[in-house]
């Protein structure tokens, strides 16, 4: 039997292990046995990576002792321009060593623009990395499970609800492992937070406040579109006249925004594949506000600041208090971008709120999401000199005090001061993740362990944080009553059709 048969063979057997206690131990042949300087079959999987240039690259460079076979993206030029910053020198005139390490694993993978073709030709495949924009995630982790493929996914997990539930089941129809990219789920501070909450250091809790700066200084929302607008033309002779405004409202600042897009070419770059960066959404035209990273901002692509932030900032207490659907979530914001009936990009500030039922001895729970700058009101329990992040972070207001947190679950800390020193007391029950989220993954492929973050986990906290969108959609602090079971909208059914996305021809889950 040759090595690579060895090695697929365990790695495809532990996709079908239950994520539980590890089974196939005695199908790893030890260094020792093999001789010095043979690296065991079962010690590497070969990995793709689809989405190299902005988190792909990243993923990758935590994967870099494992068999990087494929690299697949929709724009080559991009990724090497990102590579080639990535390889810049430092002040000493070094490169950082992983960089090096990064470049040759790139350089020795097979390159492929079309995933479709990629997970078709290259049979070698274990685990697919999905970094790819939101709007695409489901279609392709979905064909790579089918495919017996081990999935890393980005976060948001997905687009809409109704894909959020489908990867769960086919995660679970399949076996495979299976991990969300929302790396502070595997951190320390994440951790630590839900051994406070569970042991009462700040008693029972019956208000969350998470907020995020997100979009500011990352991305563009609130605008309109680019171009195809009768205001298009209009803004344009204003730009080419030098005409000043009679005064400065909405409607001007939008104009002002689509001449200065306008001027910008409207033809794909060489080496983008514009139809493939569509994927299943609305066939629209390319322009250089939607590529690189910027796509985030526009409904087409991405969910905002809620899909980007929600999985590191809602994860901690969606896990701590051990919630699971709202019964109802309310929604309100700045103005969308383009208009409230066919927007083009998010607002530039949300607020949602969601409530949730008791669960066991835990009381009723509201969660509140703010972003674009909101704060959440400041606890009275916390201590004046006291300042929350401005960056993003969270609030657990308990009965008896306060948990703070930053990013990711980093630094959570317990207030008053005089619960402080009980909190250290509390005791670590909750098993630590040694090195990085994507380590953890393949460990979970090797079948050394359970995954972090699966999909049967971070499905229902994607839907969380999609159905904010879901009520925004629905009209301006209208709550939606939302049958989780069902997965419904009770009282406003037109608020259903924002729980799915009608695919463009040709694409399908």
């Amino acid at each position: 039997m040759s090595n690579d048969i060895t090695r697929r063979g365990f790695v495809a057997g532990s996709a079908r292990l239950a994520l539980g206690a590890f089974v196939a131990g005695p199908m790893i042949v030890p260094r020792h046995v093999l001789g010095r300087g043979y690296r065991a079959p079962s010690d590497t999987m070969n990995v793709a990576v689809v989405g190299v240039g902005g988190m792909g690259f990243s993923n990758m460079a935590q994967l870099l002792d494992q068999n990087v076979v494929a690299v697949c993206d929709v724009d080559f030029p991009f990724v090497e321009r990102q590579l080639a910053g990535r390889l810049r020198p430092r002040q000493d005139g070094t490169v950082n060593p992983e960089s090096t390490r990064l470049e040759a694993a790139y350089r020795k993978a097979a390159r492929y623009t079309d995933w479709r073709r990629m997970l078709e030709r290259q049979t070698d495949i274990d685990g697919v990395v999905v970094a790819t924009p939101d709007h695409t995630h489901a279609v392709i982790g979905a064909a790579a499970m089918r495919l017996g493929k081990h999935v890393y996914m980005q976060k948001p997990l997905t687009y809409s609800v109704h894909e959020a539930r489908a990867m769960a089941r086919i995660a679970a129809e399949t076996g495979v492992v299976t991990q969300m990219g929302n790396q502070g789920h595997s951190m320390e501070g994440t951790r630590r937070i839900v051994e406070l909450i569970g042991a009462g250091a700040i008693g029972p809790v019956r208000e969350v406040h998470v907020y995020t700066d997100r979009p500011h200084q990352y991305w563009a929302q609130g605008i309109p579109r680019p171009a195809g607008t009768a205001a298009t033309a209009e803004a344009q002779a204003t730009a080419a006249t030098g005409a000043l405004p009679p005064r400065w409202n909405m409607r001007t600042v939008e104009r002002a925004v689509l001449a200065a897009m306008a001027a910008n070419p409207q033809t794909p770059p060489e080496g983008l594949d514009w139809d493939l960066f569509l994927g299943p959404a609305p066939a629209i035209p390319y322009h250089p506000a939607y590529h690189p990273f910027s796509w985030r901002g526009w409904v087409d692509f991405g969910v905002s600041s809620i899909g980007d932030m929600g999985a590191h900032l809602m994860d901690q207490p969606y896990w701590a208090l051990g919630l699971t659907y709202p019964t109802s979530v309310t929604a309100s914001s700045t103005p969308w971008g383009g208009s409230e009936q066919e927007p083009a990009t998010y607002p530039l500030a949300m607020k949602a709120e969601y409530e949730f039922d008791a669960r066991g001895s835990q009381p009723p729970v509201k969660l509140y999401w703010y972003d674009g700058g909101l704060m959440p009101p400041r606890p009275a329990m916390l201590p004046d000199e006291v300042m929350l992040p401005r960056d993003g972070g969270g609030v657990f207001v308990g009965e008896r005090g306060v948990l703070t947190y930053e990013t990711y679950g980093n630094n959570p800390r317990v207030w008053p001061e005089s619960l402080a020193a009980e909190a250290e007391r509390v005791p670590r029950t909750v098993a630590r993740v040694e090195g990085s989220h994507e380590n953890d993954w393949v460990q979970a492929c090797m079948g050394l362990r359970e995954p972090s973050c699966p999909f049967s986990y971070a499905a229902p906290l994607t839907e969380l944080m999609l159905l904010g969108i879901v009520a925004l959609r629905s009209g301006q602090g209208r709550t939606l009553r939302y049958d989780g079971a069902r997965m419904q909208v009770t009282n406003y059914p037109d608020a259903n059709q924002w729980l799915t996305r009608e695919y463009r021809a040709g694409w399908s889950l």
